[in-house]
């Protein structure tokens, strides 16, 4: 497995790992009426603001993560592909990318990702609620996550 820049050609792939992924993560979280494809959501929630990173083997994309301004904004795994060490080679290669501290938001509920980013020396900061980033008919709940950022 490598992790590498996007390259145009892994669209179609990051919409069936997202669309997937994301429908894992909405259950988990009791919002799965919120679900919305990628191709709804990437424009108006910035996946391409900052740095979009590729975990693939072979040249098949596995999952994919965005950093923008320190901060994690997607992380998404095929369910095909978790719990293998993709999600934590991505997130580590995002931390590794930034001077500074990281943050991101993980949905109250999300236990997978909240133990991931804690095994990875994420504290969380706070708990906030209110509408669902991307699809504001909804209300949620997550926490905010900080890492100190590499030494």
């Amino acid at each position: 497995m490598r992790i590498r820049e996007y390259e145009s050609s892994d669209w179609p792939h990051l919409c069936v790992i997202h669309d997937e992924a994301r429908k894992q993560e909405l259950e988990a979280s009791g919002l799965m009426d919120a679900f919305l494809t990628l191709e709804e959501t990437a424009e108006g929630e910035g996946l391409f603001d900052g740095r979009v990173l590729v975990a693939d083997d072979e040249g098949i994309p596995l999952g994919f993560i965005a950093i923008a301004e320190g901060e994690i904004t997607w992380l998404y795994v095929s369910p095909r592909h978790q719990r293998r060490g993709v999600a934590r080679r991505l997130v580590r290669e995002a931390i590794s990318c930034e001077s500074g501290p990281v943050s991101l938001d993980v949905l109250e509920g999300n236990e997978a990702a909240l133990q991931l980013y804690l095994s990875e020396g994420f504290e969380v900061v706070k708990r906030v609620s209110g509408r669902l980033a991307g699809n504001e008919a909804f209300a949620a709940t997550g926490l905010v996550l900080r890492h100190h950022g590499v030494a």
